[in-house]
């Protein structure tokens, strides 16, 4: 009963949509008829509120963070997994959120928080493979790809196997979530951060 409720109370606060609340609360329209329609940090700056979209991201990746931390502190019997599970399930919330017709995001600042609260090493290389790839190639997309891949390939390196498995699940649900940029870059129609899309060669 205890393993239903973390992962219950974990997938509510996932399930919170705070790009929606926000694009809302402070008058930039409904973020869903904006852009791509995704509710993530990336639409977010989509219409143009910098201070919206770092907020967003923020408080996305906190839904993980938080619920790994209320799992470790209400249930330490369950350990390693109830981390990782809480963790999941708020990803999967964020990703499946009931209130919107489970028409969410697409989970990688959640996952990067779930990470950093498991182990912060983990979430480290996460972030610098994101930012990196970012930097580099100019792909949000690409980026939050990568570093989703990453996190379970960090994970068997600081020797978390539980943690490994978890992450690997997630970063799949990540890589389905983004099946349409995929699509994009592969046609070379992915837009760039701060640019126009790429053109086919």
């Amino acid at each position: 009963m205890t393993t239903y409720l973390l992962i219950a109370a974990a997938y509510l606060l996932g399930s919170i949509p705070f790009g929606v609340i926000l694009t809302r609360a402070f008058g930039a329209g409904d973020l869903r008829q904006i852009g791509s329609g995704n509710i993530g940090a990336t639409n977010v700056l989509r219409t143009g509120r910098k201070g919206l979209a770092a907020a967003t991201l923020l408080l996305d990746g906190a839904k993980g963070a938080v619920a790994v931390l209320l799992a470790r502190h209400f249930v330490p019997q369950l350990g390693d997994d109830g981390a990782m599970i809480a963790g999941a399930a708020a990803m999967i919330g964020h990703c499946y959120p009931v209130w919107l017709r489970f028409r969410g995001g697409k989970g990688v600042a959640t996952l990067l928080g779930l990470a950093l609260a498991l182990a912060w090493p983990i979430g480290l290389i996460f972030a610098v493979v994101w930012l990196g790839t970012v930097l580099l190639l100019r792909f949000s997309s690409l980026g939050g790809m990568a570093g989703a891949v990453s996190a379970p390939i960090a994970a068997l390196a600081f020797g978390h196997p539980t943690y490994a498995v978890g992450l690997a699940g997630l970063a799949v649900i990540v890589l389905w979530r983004h099946r349409e940029n995929i699509a994009r870059l592969r046609a070379g129609t992915e837009s760039r951060v701060g640019g126009k899309p790429d053109k086919p060669a």
